[in-house]
């Protein structure tokens, strides 16, 4: 059953909106997560008409409260695994419905992988349906552990087939083929985004990716935890510079079928990420070293060539600049946890 919620009639005035996307209605599964939420901001400027669609599984209602008064924004509560319908003309579908942390996806691997398949062919459907451009917010996990770097969208990967990441990565490895198979059969319009390590404002503190863990351990006083000797390597793009990227894959007309690489192609051991973290949080915490998990890939760098050459894309924003802009959403999300377990208790 869908759960709609209007919010209350607010104006919202932004006289430097390109309104391109004026009577358009773009759907964003996921929309209640860390980068829907930010999908959701991004069209509304444009002037689009929002619908998002998140059964709160990892999304989080505190990344939307302030759209809901926007009589251009609507909450579904559903569960992608389920089919659905808005009831609506629908233009544009992102499609990011997915827990996307292995502390998250692992915890019910196989609803993480029916999520990515059956979910993904359920927003396929709907696009069929409607006519509606369809973009697959895919992610650098279909590479695995790779033995190519950087990794250009031609490498078909290094993937354990049979492990705790297999749910998340085959699940978004079989995606892209629902991708490319309803593409071929059916006409629907696709774009794949292979999205990489990306961070910044809306993260749940409690997510369990890297770059949360250490800024969270820093703030609190906590010893940084790093998995292995921390010289495996990771590129990390913030979110802003990502978000630009998604927008402009799927309102860049012509074919753009095939997958396109999202990221930073700055690489950083994790060593070199948790001293940055401690210097911009001035913190005293030290580094405790635990055991590398099962199938935690050592290298990680995209090239975003194709991204250049087609969209004129790239990110702007270096590494300690997203996370002298991040760390502080971070420290107001602790104060507001430590202030609401505090009239609870």
């Amino acid at each position: 059953m869908l759960e709609k919620l209007n919010g209350k009639t607010r104006t919202r005035t932004n006289a430097a909106a390109d309104r391109r996307l004026a009577n358009r209605t773009v759907l964003i599964t996921g929309g209640a997560g860390f980068l829907g939420s930010h999908l959701c901001r991004a069209n509304l400027a444009l002037g689009a008409r929002v619908i998002c669609v998140d059964n709160l599984a990892t999304g989080r209602m505190s990344n939307i409260r302030a759209l809901l008064d926007d009589p251009a924004f609507v909450f579904i509560n559903h569960d992608v695994r389920e089919p659905f319908d808005p009831g609506e003309p629908v233009h544009y579908l992102f499609n990011l419905a997915s827990p996307a942390s292995p502390p998250k996806y692992e915890l019910d691997p196989v609803a993480t992988f029916e999520t990515n398949v059956i979910g993904s062919e359920n927003a396929l459907k709907l696009a069929g349906a409607k006519g509606a451009r369809i973009l697959q917010a895919s992610t650098s996990e279909v590479y695995g552990d790779p033995v190519v770097t950087p990794q250009k969208e031609i490498y078909r990967g290094n993937v354990q087939t049979m492990g705790p990441r297999a749910c998340y990565d085959e699940g978004k490895r079989a995606a892209e083929t629902l991708f490319y198979l309803f593409h071929e059969r059916d006409g629907v319009d696709i774009r794949v985004a292979r999205i990489f390590n990306t961070y910044g404002p809306m993260m749940d503190p409690e997510d369990g990716r890297v770059v949360s863990n250490f800024i969270v351990q820093a703030l609190t006083g906590a010893d940084l935890t790093i998995y292995g000797d921390g010289h495996q390597t990771r590129s990390f793009c913030y979110v802003d510079d990502l978000v630009a990227g998604l927008m402009s894959l799927m309102y860049h007309e012509g074919d753009i079928s095939k997958p396109v690489n999202l990221g930073n192609p700055d690489e950083f051991t994790i060593r070199e990420l948790a001293q940055i973290v401690l210097d911009l949080t001035h913190s005293r915490s030290g580094l405790v070293f635990r055991d590398l998990p099962t199938d935690d890939p050592m290298q990680r760098r995209p090239d975003i060539e194709h991204a250049r050459a087609i969209l004129g894309w790239e990110p702007r924003i270096p590494l300690r600049e997203g996370l002298t802009r991040t760390i502080p959403y971070f420290a107001a999300e602790l104060a507001r946890n430590s202030y609401q377990a505090a009239v609870e208790t």
